[in-house]
């Protein structure tokens, strides 16, 4: 399998310490940019989630909550359908244009969702007009989201070879910030607002401040150097040629499907059980709120030790990951989520507490953080170079349009079908044997360790 590191850019480092300064202040720069950015983008996102009764009652009229629940979440999870689209055109732009330009252009697409989310107004005003709005809204979104992926992974992971699973592991960092962010604002609005006036008008201070970040994580990434992978095109493009001809005049979704459809499903696949598990985290504080009448602004709170969690401790089980091996870590921490998850939703629902519940999305936020330190870079090795953006945004985007963006919806029906509150635990069972199989099978055959 083709690696980045195969092909260097550059020469190598002569020793002379006065080179190490600009190196790291370049590998700083390049971390903020991808995860400042990374951040605002799936901040977005996971607002939605978060503010999903709000949403609901402003934009679906139905009179019964749980209707008006699965509606809102309905529509998180077909907006998803357009996140492979988006990373098929955003990831093949990266991988031609490089990575640096896919990022700011992913960016600008966020921000425009997230103005019309902040300003679509409500049923009451526009009527069915007001709900396709959110869904033009969470299409963009989703579009955006879907490049963010391939270009800001490619772009970390190929920094530095020896250590890809710590560059790599800022990818699900900053997911992990995004989630910090918006649980902080979702307890601080839901603590100083009534249940109104959230409602009418609360829900939507965050999107405007989406707004106001925008700008600035835009422009992190305008001054930030390319990645060492494609500064170099011309040069990096002839030794792939040479080594591979099939890649000449080749596009990079042509590539993929023709040639590395074995990455794609061993990228896929081990993404199922993180892309699960994060949707389910964010499903919680809800679940909290409407299954076992916890107040509202302490379900929230407990996602904030979540974020804490993944934002902090992915990095440093990425560098752990470097030193120990990836899959010696990545395989016990998912076959623990799977089994940990029945366990924890009936301790959740005997004893429903707001101790009890943080202490549920402590644990699975420390194996979450665990599996996805060197998620990145597995994912990256299954692909070469010059299509790498591409595999991994269709991979990881397809799979998220499939077990992520309806974890919400199939929660909530599980729930509703079933009469069993534990019911969205077998799903987190399921989806742990899948990534366990495609790591097990898939990475090894392929040489990925």
């Amino acid at each position: 399998m083709t690696d980045a590191s195969a092909q260097p850019t550059h020469p190598p480092p002569s020793g002379n310490a006065p080179t190490t300064p600009p190196r790291r202040a370049a590998a700083t720069r390049a971390i903020a940019a991808a995860t400042i950015g990374n951040a605002l983008e799936f901040f977005d996102l996971a607002l939605y989630a978060l503010m999903a009764a709000h949403i609901g009652r402003t934009f679906f009229p139905d009179g019964d909550p749980g209707i008006q629940l699965i509606q809102t979440f309905a529509v998180f999870g077909i907006t998803y359908l357009v996140r492979p689209i988006g990373g098929l055109v955003l990831g093949s732009y990266a991988d031609r244009r490089g990575r640096k330009n896919a990022l700011m252009l992913s960016i600008r697409l966020m921000v425009l969702g997230t103005l019309l989310m902040a300003a679509m107004p409500g049923y009451a005003t526009l009527g069915p007009v007001a709900p396709l709005g959110i869904v033009l809204a969470r299409l963009v979104q989703g579009f955006a989201a879907g490049g963010e992926f391939g270009a800001a992974t490619s772009f970390l992971v190929e920094r530095n070879n020896r250590r890809k699973g710590f560059y790599g592991s800022f990818q699900f960092a900053g997911q992990g910030l995004a989630t910090l962010t918006a649980a902080g604002f979702a307890t601080a609005l839901t603590a100083t607002l009534s249940d109104a006036q959230m409602t009418a008008w609360g829900w939507r201070i965050p999107f405007v401040f989406g707004l106001l970040v925008g700008p600035v994580g835009y422009l992190v990434r305008r001054y930030v150097e390319e990645s060492p992978a494609t500064a170099q095109e011309p040069a990096a493009h002839q030794g792939t040629e040479k080594s591979s001809p099939t890649t000449e005049k080749t596009s990079p979704i042509r590539l993929v499907f023709r040639h590395h459809w074995r990455g794609l499903l061993i990228a896929s696949g081990s993404v199922v059980v993180s892309t699960g598990l994060n949707y389910c985290l964010q499903y919680l504080p809800t679940f909290g709120i409407k299954e076992l009448g916890l107040d509202e602004s302490l379900s929230f709170t407990a996602l904030l030790v979540t974020g804490v969690i993944l934002t902090l401790g992915t990095p440093v089980m990425g560098l752990l990951t470097d030193r120990f091996g990836r899959l010696r870590i990545m395989v016990p921490a998912a076959a623990l989520i799977g089994l940990s998850a029945v366990p924890l939703f009936i301790w959740l629902t005997r004893a429903p507490s707001f101790l009890t519940l943080a202490l549920c999305m402590t644990v699975l936020g420390l194996l979450k953080a665990a599996y996805v330190g060197a998620l990145p870079s597995v994912m990256s090795d299954a692909f070469p170079a010059e299509a790498r953006a591409t595999g991994l945004a269709f991979s990881y985007n397809t799979t998220v349009a499939l077990f992520g963006g309806f974890t919400p919806t199939i929660a909530t029906t599980l729930v509703t079908a079933t009469g069993s509150r534990i019911s969205p635990s077998y799903y987190l069972l399921a989806v742990s044997a899948l990534s366990i199989a495609a790591l097990v099978g898939g990475c090894r055959i392929r040489g990925i360790r």
